[in-house]
């Protein structure tokens, strides 16, 4: 469970997230909106324990700190933070990716089987900013969750690829019904027509 009380971020110019507080269990897809991409994004890093909020706590389970938070959490697809670079073809990003799953390097896949195992070995060579973005979302989502660590990942701006709302929505839905039991959030621009479950608005 991931759990967050009255966060809040103040930037260079002002502040930047106000007061925000969640909760969302294993197993459950929460959308977070908040107007302006930065904002998005700051709330995206703090609810993955990559940034140290300027008030408000948030933390993983009953485990106080960013530490824990940091080792069960993965963001995703995060915007000048860690999208992949337009100029890197697919089979560089699944490389780049899987040489940060912790563990012996003898234990990680390589990225040819990698790529094979998972059905995309036919883009390797693709650049991956021309690849279809729900393969490209589907790909990325996968190499998060390598890391067998991680129980919850945080999505940074899932709709702003033009990927079709329901579409998006049922490919995140889908990953609190493994037997992981992923906790998944995804920070948003607005609330789907199509969505009836759970939403916080930013402050």
């Amino acid at each position: 469970m991931l759990i967050a009380n009255s966060l809040s971020f103040k930037g260079r110019h002002g502040q930047l997230v106000d007061e925000t507080s969640l909760a969302v269990e294993r197993g459950a897809l929460l959308l977070v909106v908040a107007d302006a991409q930065l904002e998005r994004t700051a709330l995206a890093l703090m609810l993955s324990g990559r940034m140290s909020p300027s008030s408000g706590t948030v933390q993983w389970s009953t485990a106080p700190g960013m530490k824990t938070l940091r080792a069960h959490s993965a963001l995703v697809d995060s915007p000048q933070v860690n999208e992949p670079e337009a100029h890197l073809k697919v089979r560089d990003v699944v490389s780049e990716d899987l040489a940060l799953v912790p563990g012996p390097f003898w234990r990680r896949p390589q990225s040819k089987k990698w790529l094979a195992k998972h059905g995309f070995d036919h883009l390797a060579g693709d650049w991956i900013d021309t690849i279809d973005p729900l393969i490209r979302l589907d790909l990325l989502t996968r190499l998060a969750i390598e890391n067998h660590n991680t129980d919850c990942l945080v999505f940074d701006s899932p709709d702003r690829h033009g990927i079709d709302e329901p579409t998006w929505l049922e490919s995140l839905e889908e990953l609190t019904h493994t037997r992981r039991q992923l906790t998944v959030i995804a920070v948003v621009s607005r609330v789907p027509d199509s969505w009836e479950g759970p939403v916080v608005f930013a402050g």
